[in-house]
């Protein structure tokens, strides 16, 4: 069968080709009739391998030139950084979060699997799920705040070229009947993607990464002309300096900033094998990944800060967002165009980042009944769901609780997958057992009951934390250094879970 693969072993350099393979030894009839299987969650072959080095580059370069990039130093700015401090705390939690994207693509590239089939290694050919769901919840809330995103843009597309007004908010969604109508209508274009299938998703990330970056410096040239200059954002002293209102508080205010930064590629640090499945070599993943990610991030989210400085010149206040930024263009023909760029560049970054992953999530939960697209109709639904025009409605509330939250669940995941895969494994997976419900990752009944204790062991210290981030317990009612612990949820729960799993897996290696 082409689609199944076994592979030798190779070692983890950058050097070298990740893996050797070949038509699998294991019969084809016993992978299509076992309920593990289906195409989509099959081995890609090396034969249709095809991603180099600067298609993991256009990659990250695709997904990190979006429009919560361009806004991600505003909070950090409105939370007391300057400018340079909040862009160099998004380029270090980038950097950051790239050696987990790094460690985890490597299994994608050696066995060519995705990620849930990848989980089965540490929690069980049943027990995938729990951090397969986990994982494709978060894209949900991820894939309705760009599918908003795309949907504002259009909705002030036609306010500007057609006259039409706000309409009434004061009913049970907060939003206008129009303001509706424009998400559900650029997320049905969403769906539509989904059903045309991978190929599409290919071609429009191709066409995305050049168009934003123009796009972007496009947009930094002209607000550096019209104002003069680059504005006072870019002068302004940071709230932590001697003299400041927040003197000598900067630190406390990093670290929790940092683990934000971090919790925003959180996702995408552990279904990455769903992208290296593709790639050529490990050379391949590593290097597009680390000339992709950081830089990009820094840039895009740089000329976020600069553009909303200058708009403070030009305008007579600081407009953070690029869709009102675009919608004051006096040239009609200017403004269709940039939004029109927007709206795809953002529908490019929604389906890659956010309908790839759960779609693969959602059909490992019955390979043989859901399928790629179902799985993908599935986060569309879910998406609409969480409405998330209330997830970015506060900008301290989006990353104090949105990226640090959910951080806290997927830091252990990380933990977990690299603890089993470099520590316990040392890379070596049995490729055929993966799909076998009956073979050695089966553990007790599918679930690995040591990986289910690490993962809780990793999430519990952030809970307390949470739950006063939220309002739902006071502070003053559970122990500062518990409730510390929430600022640093995925350092944290990479950590304690790592040990946990390493530590329990030794005590009980079939648990």
């Amino acid at each position: 069968m082409e689609n199944v693969v076994a592979l030798k072993e190779t070692d983890f350099s950058p050097t070298r080709a990740s893996a050797t393979a070949e038509i699998s030894a294991f019969e084809a009839k016993e992978l299509t009739g076992s309920a593990l299987f289906n195409d989509d969650l099959a081995p890609v072959p090396m034969t249709k391998r095809k991603w180099g080095t600067l298609s993991f580059a256009a990659l990250w370069i695709s997904m990190s030139a979006c429009i919560p990039t361009y806004m991600l130093a505003s909070s950090l700015i409105g939370g007391g950084m300057n400018w340079w401090e909040a862009v160099a705390t998004i380029f270090a939690g980038n950097l950051i979060v790239l050696i987990p994207m790094i460690l985890n693509a490597h299994a994608g590239t050696r066995y060519g699997i995705p990620f849930p089939v990848y989980c089965r290694a540490a929690f069980g050919t049943l027990g995938a799920n729990v951090p397969a769901v986990l994982r494709a919840l978060v894209a949900c809330g991820w894939f309705g705040i760009q599918t908003w995103i795309g949907g504002e843009a259009i909705y002030k597309i036609m306010g500007v070229v057609f006259g039409i007004q706000q309409g009434p908010t004061d009913n049970i969604l907060g939003i206008s009947a129009g303001q509706m109508g424009c998400f559900l209508l650029f997320w049905a274009v969403n769906m539509f993607v989904i059903y045309r299938g991978i190929d599409t998703i290919r071609v429009l990330l191709n066409i995305k990464a050049p168009l934003l970056i123009a796009l972007g410096l496009a947009l930094l040239a002209w607000a550096y002309n019209a104002a003069g200059g680059f504005g006072p954002i870019l002068s302004q002293p940071s709230a932590f300096d001697a003299g400041q209102p927040q003197a000598g508080k900067f630190w406390a205010y990093f670290f929790p900033a940092l683990t934000g930064m971090v919790g925003f590629w959180a996702t995408l640090s552990l279904n990455i094998p769903d992208f290296s499945r593709y790639a050529k070599s490990q050379k391949d993943q590593v290097l597009g990944q680390a000339l992709g990610l950081p830089a990009t991030m820094a840039l895009y989210s740089f000329i976020g800060v600069a553009v909303t400085s200058a708009t403070a010149i030009i305008y007579g206040k600081a407009i953070w967002d690029p869709v009102d930024v675009l919608t004051r263009f006096r040239n009609p023909v200017a403004l269709v165009i940039s939004m029109v760029a927007l709206c795809i560049a953002t529908l490019a970054t929604n389906i890659a980042a956010n309908v790839v992953s759960p779609a693969n999530d959602f059909a490992h939960l019955a390979p043989k009944k859901i399928s790629f697209r179902m799985g993908g109709y599935i986060t569309g639904v879910i998406g609409i769901l969480m409405m998330p025009w209330k997830l970015v409605a506060d900008p301290s509330g989006y990353i104090f609780t949105w990226l640090i939250g959910y951080g806290a669940l997927l830091g252990p995941i990380g933990g977990i997958l690299i603890a089993d895969y470099f520590v316990y494994r040392r890379r070596s997976l049995n490729l055929p057992g993966l799909y076998r419900a009956e073979g050695e990752y089966r553990y007790s009944n599918g679930i690995s009951l040591v990986a289910l204790a690490a993962l809780v062991a990793g999430a519990a210290p952030s809970i307390p934390g949470f739950l006063v981030n939220i309002k739902m317990l006071d502070a003053a009612s559970i122990p500062a250094a518990l409730n510390g612990v929430y600022n640093y949820a995925w350092f944290a729960g990479f950590g304690i879970a790592f040990a946990v799993y390493l530590a329990l897996r030794k005590l009980a290696p079939r648990a």
